[in-house]
């Protein structure tokens, strides 16, 4: 039964492994952006009691976010169903692909620094009858990447320079955190693994990487593009996540190599981000790089029918002066690595959600927080009206919206 709101609980009881979550220690508050002496690193808890996670009643409030929640568009009625077993962290979204074997692939970035990749593979394969696919990620096994390279530490510098042959490269595995729907993680029962999903992936030794937010496999090849943000906490490096302080972002290209549902794959840099005339080290697959749109603050992905990779931007203005926009990357042939810009949005915007109809010739963004930090003053502002409270006393700042570009 759904507790009412303000209502009072008895304390949740800690159990080491358990059936059940039990109390949060400050470790995994902490791991979860929580600190020790309140809930939320936001302070969320001083404007609503229920974010106070050491209040005895709301203990297990943080562990209610963090998960991938679907809806059925074509049935307002419907339930939304929240997927428990894709496990619960800072998800950007779920992107599927149909395996070989008719089960459904979902790819997964935890959009946090030095925070890991994951994938969920159904238990089920996808069929002929739609309810019984919308119930295909309710069951399954999650997985974890570990990324190896093939070069030598020394070859790591920090700086992002890539060895002779043009970019690191090498191997990776999927480690399994769940299978059959069991833990697999020692120390961890199934219910703890997918509510303190990052933790049990701590204990299984991945790759922290910088910030992976938009993770796509293409549709024509079926090649997995992973957006890794920025990161500035970046010390240690490693030939994935080659740049100490990463501040541009860069993307990882991965081949999965024993079959979409399987544990094994290969991966290269495709885009070392940044402004080629201030980031000397900046990469773009071997295009020359005098010849590209700068880039920085890689945020979400998608393809056109042609297999093109379209990428939008989250960051761009405080990394190298520039709005944030959406650009257009070839990812074969000569052409591959040519970074080129489609289109910018407002200051203090940043540019999420592409949606491409090439064929259509339409293009859809979403533009969020246009003029945030308060910068759309006149006489910088792109809308002179910023400010006053026509008409009547609705004030006229700039709002997030879906744009739609269109070819005339």
């Amino acid at each position: 039964m759904e507790r009412r709101r303000g209502a009072r609980s008895s304390p949740a009881r800690r159990t080491s492994t358990g059936t059940s979550p039990g109390r949060p220690t400050r470790a995994e508050q902490k791991r979860y952006s929580g600190t020790s002496t309140t809930s939320t690193s936001t302070g969320w808890e001083t404007y609503d009691p229920r974010f106070n996670a050491h209040d005895p009643a709301y203990v297990n409030e943080p562990n209610r976010f963090g998960y991938i929640v679907e809806i059925d568009p074509q049935d307002p009625t419907s339930t939304p169903r929240k997927h428990t077993a894709m496990g619960r962290f800072k998800h950007e979204g779920a992107n599927i692909h149909v395996a070989e074997d008719g089960r459904v692939v979902a790819y997964m970035g935890d959009d946090e620094r030095n925070d890991y990749l994951y994938k969920f593979v159904s238990k089920n394969r996808i069929s002929g009858s739609r309810k019984k696919n919308l119930s295909l990620l309710s069951e399954g096994d999650l997985y974890v990447a570990k990324f190896t390279g093939n070069s030598p530490a020394s070859e790591i510098s920090g700086t992002g320079a890539l060895p002779s042959d043009g970019a690191f490269d090498g191997t990776g595995s999927w480690i399994p955190l769940t299978q059959g729907g069991k833990s697999v993680v020692p120390g961890f029962s199934t219910e703890r693994v997918l509510v303190y999903t990052r933790l049990a992936a701590d204990a299984v030794g991945p790759t922290k990487m910088d910030r992976p937010e938009d993770v796509q496999p293409s549709p024509l090849t079926g090649k997995i593009y992973v957006a890794l943000t920025n990161n500035s906490n970046r010390k240690v490096v490693d030939e994935a996540n080659p740049v100490t302080g990463n501040r541009y972002g860069h993307v990882v290209e991965m081949t999965e190599t024993s079959g979409q549902a399987g544990t094994t794959f290969g991966w290269s840099i495709l885009l070392l981000c940044g402004d080629p005339s201030t980031f000397g080290n900046a990469y773009f697959a071997g295009f020359p790089k005098e010849l590209v749109s700068p880039i920085s603050c890689p945020d979400n992905v998608a393809f056109d029918s042609e297999g093109n990779l379209w990428i939008s931007t989250d960051g761009a203005p405080s990394t190298i002066g520039r709005a944030d926009g959406l650009f257009k990357v070839p990812l074969t042939g000569a052409e591959r690595g040519h970074v080129q810009q489609f289109l910018a949005v407002p200051r203090d915007a940043e540019t999420c959600g592409p949606v491409i109809h090439d064929k259509e010739g339409l293009v859809f963004v979403a533009v969020q927080h246009p003029g945030e930090d308060g910068t759309f003053e006149a006489p910088h502002s792109l809308f002179p009206d910023y400010g006053s409270s026509a008409p009547g006393d609705v004030p006229t700042a700039p709002r997030p919206a879906v744009v739609q570009a269109y070819r005339a």
